[in-house]
């Protein structure tokens, strides 16, 4: 086995169990907005970060470069509120919780506070999955190092020529997703990232809300543009959905090898560099790097550079025993939880969603390209036979999904109820 893949192991195999209980993990990225439709006000948004700790007792965790309170803690629940990327995104990553319900009620608590505080200076948080003010924000990153890296990496792809990227390596700072983690196990990590590869097509007809008025692109989700056709998806390996269903657990790290390092750091300072695959990277004699302030400095691939290497692929194995879903842009907000329920009534399912998709009439007649199937599922306007088919198939996995939730009998099902109607169930 190579080195690259032995640490690639060790980071995401270490804390999977052999039969977890089955907890749910939820982040909720949301714009902040000025209701006259103006730029956000960065001040409006800090003060809101500095008044919260006075209400709930919650911790400061971290803070900007300039003593502003910046992500906050809940002692108590272990719910973290911060700024994602820049000063006009709120994130709520919320403790595990054991079902959906407990988060809700403690994310309308949140929201009730922090509506009411915004709405005094004519702002407020909403439900999409782009910001609705991106051409009138600053869109410059948090003070903070791992912000700012994340922001000067991206806007790399101003250098690279003979390449398709976008031009809005500042989308860091407007778009907005809605991620569940759930626990897997050692026996079933693959079966699960293999199965929901496949309904991503599904997914993004159910869930697309992040239509972008600065391009003539037909999508209904430019996250996925934003993503791919950025310096993270350099390397098609690095992010959106798997290009291949996996065999086994070393054909899925081989896979994983191929995926981006770009970041390292050096005694306490951040640097960034062109993304060099991680099957290449500890033969990498030298890498030319840059420092937050510009400075070009050499480094030296080492094995601890390995421990901060993310991927971005919409079913992520994470480092603490789940795998998380990243592909559901920001949800409007009288359906925040559809999406959890969703995710969560399969997995609870699993053996029947994989026997349902393995004879599924969808892939049929429209293959299994699974990446393709995202792009054309999202786009504006499906034809007649598109629209049938991808409504058919909906409609399978959002029963599928209502029947795992009532075996876990925990009276989920409600949050799928907008989905239901919207299919016409």
């Amino acid at each position: 086995m190579s080195r690259s893949i032995e640490l690639l192991k060790k980071r995401y195999l270490k804390n999977i169990k052999e039969n977890p209980d089955l907890f749910i993990g939820i982040e909720l990225e949301f714009p902040i907005v000025n209701l006259e439709g103006k730029a956000t006000d960065g001040e409006v948004v800090k003060d809101l970060f500095r008044y919260l700790p006075s209400v709930w007792g919650f911790t400061i965790e971290k803070v900007d470069d300039f003593g502003n309170p910046i992500q906050l803690l809940d002692p108590v629940s272990q719910d973290t509120i911060l700024f994602e990327v820049a000063y006009t995104t709120i994130e709520f990553a919320f403790g595990k919780a054991e079902c959906i319900q407990e988060v809700e009620e403690r994310f309308n608590f949140y929201m009730a506070t922090i509506q009411n505080k915004l709405g005094e200076a004519n702002h407020a948080i909403v439900g999409c999955g782009i910001h609705p003010n991106w051409d009138k924000n600053e869109n410059c990153p948090v003070a903070y190092p791992r912000y700012q890296m994340l922001m000067d990496y991206l806007n790399l792809s101003r250098n690279v020529t003979k390449s398709d990227l976008h031009h809005f390596p500042e989308y860091g700072a407007f778009i907005c997703g809605s991620q569940v983690q759930l626990d897997v196990s050692r026996s079933n990590y693959l079966r699960v990232i293999n199965a929901f590869t496949q309904i991503e097509a599904a997914k993004a007809y159910l869930f697309a809300n992040s239509e972008f008025s600065g391009a003539d692109w037909d999508t209904k989700i430019s996250r996925d543009i934003f993503w791919e056709e950025s310096m993270h998806g350099i390397y098609p390996e690095n992010v959106g959905v798997n290009a291949r269903l996996f065999k086994d657990e070393n054909d899925f790290f081989d896979y994983l090898n191929h995926s981006a390092i770009f970041t390292a750091e050096r005694d306490g300072q951040t640097y960034y560099f062109y993304p060099i695959q991680a099957r290449d990277y500890l033969a990498t004699p030298e890498i030319q790097a840059f420092s937050l302030n510009g400075d070009e400095v050499l480094i030296y691939p080492q094995d601890k550079d390995f421990q901060t290497h993310r991927s971005y692929q919409y079913q992520d194995l994470t480092t603490r025993g789940t795998v998380e879903f990243r592909s559901v842009c920001t949800q409007p907000l009288d359906r925040t939880f559809a999406s959890v329920a969703f995710h969560l009534g399969l997995l609870v399912h699993l053996d029947k969603l994989e026997s349902y998709l393995e004879a599924a009439p969808f892939f049929k007649v429209f293959g299994r390209n699974y990446k393709f199937l995202r792009r054309q599922f999202s786009k504006k306007q499906l034809t007649d036979e598109e629209e049938a088919a991808v409504l058919e198939f909906s409609k399978d996995l959002l029963t599928l999904a209502e029947d795992g939730l009532e075996k876990r009998n925990k009276q989920e099902m409600v949050y799928l109820e907008p989905l239901k109607k919207e299919l016409g169930l």
